[in-house]
């Protein structure tokens, strides 16, 4: 079996409305096309059972993610790898169940923007949280679309625009984090028992979709546009594909500022 066919994501059980899926793509858990693509596969499969409730993104080993696979933001994978990206991000919102993350060590970029998804999220307190694609000269656009809506406009500007990482205290005063516990997983399933269990499925859903309502199509309008900018106007500067090639090469990037 070749790298781009072993199984990145594994769905471990599926039992009183509870999907819990791991990602489980090897250290670092990299979120490359691959990955997004089985997280769809299941998610699409998921959407056709009617007492779906809640749905858990957890991980194996010490961090959750350290975010999107870097080759596959180069000229010629770009335009792929970030609209499959963000098809995942909508329609795991489609799924109108609430969404909870159990969040362990590093959890950056790529890997940062789909723990934001969750409803609630569960980390511990070693977890290290972070935006730093600026430091590649180019931006996070579902990370810009969600964190102003979560955090506010300055908070969100700081953490996109810095790069810095920031612990889970930090994550907590700014509302990012909802539970510290030393094992997220086991609080976030403890969680869904207590305020999920035993509800009508058909309602719980209607009662995610309505409180959404007030922000998601404030979001779905910001991401179409920001991945626009991305891949018509970022890309097409020096900088941004400087920092990629950069990167790949292991080598100190170019500015230009252009």
């Amino acid at each position: 079996m070749t790298r781009t066919q072993e199984k990145r994501v594994r769905v471990t059980a599926a039992e009183d409305g509870l999907l819990h899926v791991v990602l489980d793509a090897g250290k670092g858990n990299i979120l490359d096309r691959a990955a997004v693509a089985q997280l769809r596969e299941i998610l699409a499969e998921w959407h056709a059972d009617p007492h779906r409730r809640c749905l858990l993104i957890d991980h194996t080993g010490e961090h959750f993610s350290f975010g999107a696979s870097v080759p596959e933001h180069a000229p010629g994978e770009v335009e792929k790898m970030l609209p499959e990206l963000h098809g995942l991000a909508r329609e795991l919102l489609g799924l109108e169940v609430t969404v909870l993350a159990a969040v362990r060590g590093l959890c950056l970029g790529g890997g940062m923007e789909l723990a934001l998804l969750a409803d609630r999220l569960f980390a511990s307190p070693t977890a290290r949280f972070g935006q730093p694609e600026v430091e590649l000269a180019v931006f996070a656009p579902l990370a810009s679309a969600l964190l102003p809506l979560m955090v506010g406009p300055r908070a969100a500007a700081d953490i996109l625009v810095s790069g810095r990482k920031f612990d889970v205290e930090e994550g907590v005063r700014l509302g990012l984090v909802t539970t510290v516990a030393d094992d997220p997983t086991g609080a976030a399933k403890a969680w869904a028992a207590s305020h999920l269990s035993g509800k009508s499925a058909a309602a719980l859903r209607y009662a995610t979709r309505a409180a959404r309502e007030a922000w998601l199509p404030e979001f779905s309008a910001s991401l179409e546009t920001l991945e626009r900018v991305y891949l018509d106007e970022l890309m097409a500067t020096h900088d941004a594909r400087e920092g990629i090639a950069a990167f790949l090469a292991k080598r100190a990037p170019t500015w230009e500022d252009r």
